[in-house]
């Protein structure tokens, strides 16, 4: 898998992920895109001879924000929302950069994942998603006598 991202955006190639690729996200600008970057909400997804474990930027949101629910028995879904700031009439804004909005990510778990004993825990604005692994059976090997 390359790290580097293709020239029409971050589309990946991993056949697990279940996003749909969008060749303008990346290009939104001005004020119809404040939910276009948190929407976009990154997931780094490594495995382990234990387990997949997921790891995604939430920044300022609390885990009751958060959802991670698991359809279909494979399809590992990550959601939330952040809520825009209520304006005062009083204040006067200078500049709104933090992005706000919905955002929803879906992955195809493999065969092996136990998606029974998924695991969440966020820390520091990262939520940190794991699930175990089947263990991997060694075929056994039985000796034979040779008679003769």
């Amino acid at each position: 898998m390359s790290l580097i991202p293709s020239f029409f955006g971050r589309r990946s190639s991993d056949p697990f992920s279940l996003d749909l690729w969008d060749p303008f996200r990346d290009l939104a600008v001005g004020s119809g895109s404040e939910t276009s970057q948190f929407a976009a909400t990154r997931v780094d997804w490594k495995e382990t001879p234990e387990a997949h474990v997921f790891k995604a930027d939430v920044p300022g949101l609390k885990k009751e924000e958060v959802k991670v629910e698991v359809e279909e028995g494979n399809v590992l879904q990550i959601s939330g929302e952040r809520s825009r700031e209520k304006e005062e009439k009083n204040d006067t804004w200078h500049r709104v950069e933090r992005s706000s909005g919905k955002f929803l990510r879906r992955f195809r778990l493999p065969e092996n994942a136990k998606a029974d004993q998924v695991k969440a825990s966020m820390e520091n604005g990262v939520l940190t998603v794991t699930v175990p692994k089947e263990e991997v059976k060694k075929p056994q090997v039985k000796a034979i006598d040779i008679s003769g």
